[in-house]
């Protein structure tokens, strides 16, 4: 059984890495293609280096439909056709605006996926094992950050940097692979009894998952989540589960988090860097996110979320401040390294381990893909936002972003106040227990 809810767990986790993957690799071929096109800081940040991520704003709001409508497994098997377009796409763009066109159907990818694979992942784990097998897919996101930087700089190194087609197009591989490998997972049994009506299959599933548990139970406890019509997502009675979801992705996003993986060599080139040298310090950016993650997958049922939490607003302030510092003063390269690696390692075991998880958890069966999808909207658009204005902004600050890390460290103590006086803890509590203590009662 735990071998089985592993392999189903990790196979659906790995449109993480391909999320990942997808997210990073636009930082190598950043800079070539600027250059290639001459295309403003404007034109360039809003419709090359953001343009996937409005495709995943697109594909996070709307994806609950999908994944209620025709499956969890349905969805999360088109999410991986979309990304192996995107990635064959990108890599024989002619102009900037077919470029554009593809990295945002890989966003819309991307979108989707945040809300599937966590949502199905929540729903086929005993609450006792939930954080850690959610935490995934973010265990593989980050995987597919640090495989897009190594090969970024691998590609930089030995065939040059403005082979940048090959950087964008590897990513079809793994996207063709992960689409036929999805196809051998059952379907969320949740999904099944409250959306399908198909308990017979569901029995199965359950049986398989749980073979010492009572299923007959479980059935009953999983049909007593059904929500009637008027008690939709927004019926007033998930108010306090949809303020969790947007602040908990709101704060994820002013850390500043995806300012620092899409912009990596430009910053460190800013503090003084060469080229070679920033694209490898980007890649330590990815082991050092792999690492820590690694910690906080450890750690997320264990220690719980909330002191997970706290940790990484305590690290974000830490470091996020010290950067501010380091640009302003002009201390150099080398303590610009080392506090972003500080800041990347905050992320990691604190709101990177956390945020998919939390979200999956605190929506009922009924409702939870269109929760998982606020939440993470709420996320993409901030991401889209940071990322479109911050390139601007920077020139506009003359190239020295102290006051953006400045901002972005007076958010995270924000965060803090949000984690020690708002966050509930999760850890270890089944999805239709902690409805009943976070869902207003009638």
């Amino acid at each position: 059984m735990k071998n089985k809810l592993f392999l189903w767990s990790l196979t659906v986790a790995l449109a993480g890495f391909l999320f990942g993957f997808d997210t990073a690799v636009i930082s190598g071929a950043d800079q070539p293609i600027q250059k290639l096109w001459n295309t403003s800081p404007a034109f360039h940040s809003w419709f090359i280096m953001s343009m996937a991520l409005w495709g995943t704003v697109f594909g996070s709001l709307l994806g609950g439909f999908p994944t209620d409508r025709l499956g969890r497994k349905r969805t999360l098997f088109w999410i991986g056709v979309l990304y192996f377009l995107s990635a064959l796409g990108s890599a024989i763009a002619w102009n900037p605006i077919s470029l554009s066109i593809f990295r945002f159907i890989g966003g819309i990818g991307v979108g989707a996926s945040s809300v599937a694979a966590p949502t199905y992942i929540s729903e086929i784990s005993p609450a006792k094992d939930r954080g850690r097998l959610v935490a995934l897919y973010q265990f593989n996101l980050v995987f597919g950050i640090l495989i897009a930087f190594l090969t970024n700089y691998l590609i930089g190194q030995f065939l040059g940097v403005d082979n940048w087609r090959l950087m964008l197009g590897l990513e079809a591989i793994p996207a063709f692979a992960y689409t036929l490998l999805v196809l051998t997972v059952p379907e969320s049994p949740r999904w099944l009894v409250l959306k399908k009506k198909d308990e017979a299959t569901a029995r199965k599933i359950l049986a398989t998952l749980n073979p010492n548990g009572n299923v007959n139970q479980l059935i009953a406890e999983i049909k007593q989540t059904k929500v009637k019509k008027q008690d939709r997502i927004f019926s007033g009675k998930y108010n306090f589960s949809i303020l969790l979801a947007f602040l908990i992705a709101f704060f994820n996003q002013v850390s500043g988090i995806n300012f620092v993986l899409y912009y990596a060599p430009r910053v460190f080139e800013l503090a003084g860097l060469g080229a070679s040298t920033a694209l490898l310090s980007s890649t330590g950016v990815g082991l050092i996110n792999l690492i820590f993650t690694f910690f906080g997958v450890y750690l997320i049922d264990r220690v719980g979320r909330k002191q997970l939490m706290l940790w990484g607003s305590l690290g974000y302030i830490a470091t996020l401040s010290a950067l501010a510092w380091a640009f302003y003063t002009n201390a150099g390269g080398t303590f610009v390294v080392a506090f972003i690696f500080g800041f990347i390692a905050s992320h990691a075991i604190g709101q990177g381990a956390v945020i998919w998880v939390f979200i999956s958890e605190i929506f009922p069966n009924q409702v939870r893909a269109h929760g998982q999808a606020l939440g993470t909207g709420t996320h993409w658009v901030f991401a889209a936002l940071i990322t479109a204005t911050t390139l601007p902004i920077i020139k506009m600050l003359g190239n020295n972003p102290w006051k953006l890390f400045a901002f972005f460290a007076g958010m995270m103590v924000l965060q803090l106040f949000y984690t020690l006086f708002l966050m509930p803890e999760t850890k270890g509590i089944s999805l239709e227990e902690l409805e009943k203590k976070l869902v207003r009662k009638d």
